[in-house]
């Protein structure tokens, strides 16, 4: 995290208002991990759920680094860290077609049962067992794009939209739903 950190205070030094984002699939692979692992004692986190939880954490890991470096190098800049959704439309063929792989390896018999049970997709990745595919839909607006745009503004570093965001279905009433996406192929719990 250090080399990274050492690039942003590079930026900050010259002067740049800065606004980060990052990815989490490893993370997200990490959570679905843990929760099939203890799905006898708890019950597993959504994929939703999953993407705020490693947004949050992600977020304070940066955030904790960028402060600790900003200390040594002598800056005072205020950092937010916020657990962003991004729009997606529920026709967007991503849904159709789940590719990104995710979470731990099965045989094929422990797939072919969570895809009976769970409605999970799974396909063989790279010949080392079978994983869940999840659809990668293509974002069209950053939900709190305005609370980003506000905090920037008033000099904060923004630290936004991890995993490109938790995506979210407007409905015709204009509510932003996740139950949508938990019913499609992809996302289902």
């Amino acid at each position: 995290m250090s080399k990274s950190c050492d690039h942003i205070i590079d930026l900050l030094e010259e002067g740049y208002n800065v606004v980060l984002t990052h990815g989490n699939g490893p993370h997200v692979g990490n959570s679905l991990i843990k929760g099939e692992a203890g799905k006898d004692l708890v019950p597993a986190y959504p994929m939703d759920a999953c993407g705020a939880e490693t947004q949050g954490l992600l977020g304070y890991v940066i955030k904790q680094s960028l402060m600790n470096r900003m200390k040594e190098s002598g800056l005072t800049k205020k950092i937010a860290s916020l657990v962003t959704q991004v729009e997606v439309y529920g026709t967007d063929p991503a849904f159709q077609n789940p590719t990104k792989p995710v979470g731990p390896f099965f045989t094929k018999e422990e797939a072919d049962v969570l895809m009976a049970e769970k409605g999970y997709v799974m396909k063989e990745d790279s010949s080392r067992g079978y994983r869940r595919v999840v659809a990668s839909p293509k974002p069209q607006e950053i939900i709190e794009k305005e609370a980003v745009k506000a905090l920037a503004g008033l000099g904060y570093l923004v630290i936004a939209a991890g995993g490109g965001g938790i995506p979210v279905i407007k409905d015709v009433e204009d509510l932003y739903s996740l139950a949508l996406i938990r019913r499609s192929t992809s996302f289902q719990e």
